[in-house]
């Protein structure tokens, strides 16, 4: 498939993205977002690499090193045969967000030391385990039955007294107004894992990401591709507010990549978008 990729980059992550969409010129939302699909299911072919990879849902505990430290993440399989519930095991998407930002900081093109980050439908809690670790000061959140796992993982890995940032859990159910601490002050960053998994999820996860996301917040968001459609209702109900790029699998961690996964740059449409590569300088 022959495609002509527009190349940025976003104020709040030194790698270059692919354009999605939502800068100046952009077409209309349905149109990138239809067209980004396109793109990702040609290049990637997802359905034709088996799932989970890098991790073994069927297992009470991944074990992995990162950050100079071997983290225990504790999982719960047989939450599994609970209709709804996915938080409780670990997905590829979720380890290549949490290696991809230690990646990003070793290569100098990312720094979380001292920034407010906010992680959406934490589940395991890998990803903000290892930004605490990479000296951000993370509030990981989840919705009130999964806090349980979430916070023992966090106890497991983080309570030795050598992890540079912070790290609390705090309950938060999508579309409900944010606690007053989370948005005062506005995060500087926002993660989440296997997060576009349905339609209906997909205006609540918006709506708060509008809440959460001021001119100085950058989001990342990981993501299995199993399901074309959610992910291009996904794209266009955030291309509305938000500008969006890709990041190609030659900028994630080189031993954490997977055809199977996608990973997105949002940040809001009143920042002001880049040009050339430089600063941002025009508005959206």
């Amino acid at each position: 498939m022959d495609t002509v990729e527009e190349i940025r980059r976003m104020s709040g992550y030194g790698g270059d993205v692919i354009v999605v969409g939502g800068f100046p010129e952009s077409e209309s939302e349905s149109d990138l977002a239809a067209a980004e699909i396109m793109v990702i299911w040609a290049i990637q072919g997802p359905t034709s690499f088996a799932p989970n990879a890098l991790v073994a849902q069927s297992s009470l505990e991944l074990r992995l090193d990162a950050c100079g430290h071997s983290l225990l993440i504790l999982q719960s399989p047989c939450s599994m045969n609970t209709p709804g519930v996915t938080g409780s095991v670990m997905w590829d998407s979720g380890v290549v967000l949490g290696k991809f930002l230690e990646h990003s900081v070793d290569s100098k093109v990312l720094s979380l030391e001292g920034k407010k980050i906010v992680e959406l439908g934490s589940g395991c809690g890998l990803a903000g385990c290892i930004a605490a670790l990479l000296g951000g000061n993370v509030v990981l959140t989840d919705l009130p039955d999964r806090l349980r796992l979430l916070n023992k993982n966090v106890q497991t890995n983080l309570q030795r007294g050598n992890t540079r940032g912070s790290a609390v859990v705090q309950e938060l159910v999508w579309g409900d107004d944010p606690d007053p601490d989370l948005i005062e002050p506005l995060p500087d960053y926002v993660l989440g894992s296997d997060v576009i998994y349905s339609e209906e999820a997909v205006h609540h996860l918006v709506t708060t990401l509008v809440q959460l996301c001021g001119d100085q917040t950058t989001i990342f968001l990981s993501g299995e591709l199993r399901n074309d459609a959610v992910l291009e209702y996904f794209l266009e109900s955030a291309l509305k507010d938000f500008a969006i790029g890709r990041v190609e699998q030659t900028q994630w961690h080189p031993d954490y990549r997977s055809r199977r996964v996608v990973l997105y740059v949002l940040e809001k449409k009143s920042k002001r978008c880049l040009a050339d590569g430089s600063s941002l300088n025009q508005s959206c």
